[in-house]
């Protein structure tokens, strides 16, 4: 059995942040075909040498003993300040996670997530959000299983476009 750690992303680990990314996509592109194009990224080498070197952003990996990077956390400050109704709660966006899928069930993701919690708060945020898709049903229960609780809802109607010019 591996034992895992987490650290910082640097530029070596790009590479395999490239491929989860492609597996992200695929479980939104299996799940909906008419939104994520798949196989594709979100970002590209040098966009995510760029975000590695942000100051707000926060991307973690999980690392076996051979440094194999099995996972990656995306997290993303946000503050709405002054704002006519929200208070101004720093906020932890969780942007995305992945597990590798060779990875998965080795508790891969609880030790990605306790991680980006314990940052949390120990860099004093408010709270922890994220979006998961209806589509990604597991994805949801693993959220559920850390604690996480719906938030807000985004709903959706699919306008039916068949016989319009």
């Amino acid at each position: 059995m591996s034992t895992y750690t987490v650290r910082r992303a640097n530029e070596k680990d790009i590479p395999r942040i490239l491929d989860l990314l492609v597996q992200v996509d695929m479980v939104h592109h299996n799940g909906r075909p008419d939104l994520f194009k798949g196989p594709a990224t979100k970002y590209n080498e040098a966009e995510l040498s760029n975000i590695l070197k942000d100051d707000k952003m926060f991307v973690f990996v999980c690392v076996n003993e051979d440094d194999y990077v099995c996972a990656h956390g995306f997290c993303i400050e946000k503050q709405v300040v002054n704002d006519n109704v929200l208070t101004d709660v720093r906020t932890l966006y969780i942007d995305d996670i992945c597990v590798d899928e060779t990875c998965r069930g080795q508790n891969v993701g609880k030790i990605l997530y306790e991680h980006i919690h314990q940052f949390a708060k120990e860099m004093k945020f408010y709270n922890i959000t994220l979006n998961v898709w209806s589509c990604n049903p597991s994805a949801k229960k693993f959220y559920e299983k850390m604690g996480l609780r719906p938030q807000k809802i985004c709903m959706e109607t699919i306008i039916d476009r068949q016989g319009e010019d």
